[in-house]
């Protein structure tokens, strides 16, 4: 029986593994082509955040992580009802 756990499988995780991992969340799909299920999709999003804090990622290389501020037209940040508005970036 193996004593391997979340823990210790992000401890031990190669820095090849967490970015095929990131990837496969980022497209939601394995490296051979296969979808993610929604279970697969948490897990291995969850390991890619353990695996950033564990290693000390630099913040601005982090999974979810949003550049610069969000503007709207008016140029304060929100929208006319009120609402912060966020730009996505790919």
């Amino acid at each position: 029986m193996s004593d391997m756990t979340f823990e210790r499988m992000i401890q031990q995780m190669t820095p090849e593994v967490y970015r095929s991992l990131k990837q496969a969340v980022a497209l939601r799909k394995w490296p051979d082509g296969r979808r993610l299920s929604e279970e697969q999709t948490e897990l291995c999003l969850e390991a890619v955040i353990r695996y950033e804090i564990e290693h000390d990622v630099p913040e601005t290389e982090r999974v979810g992580y949003l550049q610069g501020s969000c503007q709207s037209a008016s140029g304060n940040g929100e929208s006319s009802n009120g609402e912060e508005r966020i730009k996505w970036l790919n």
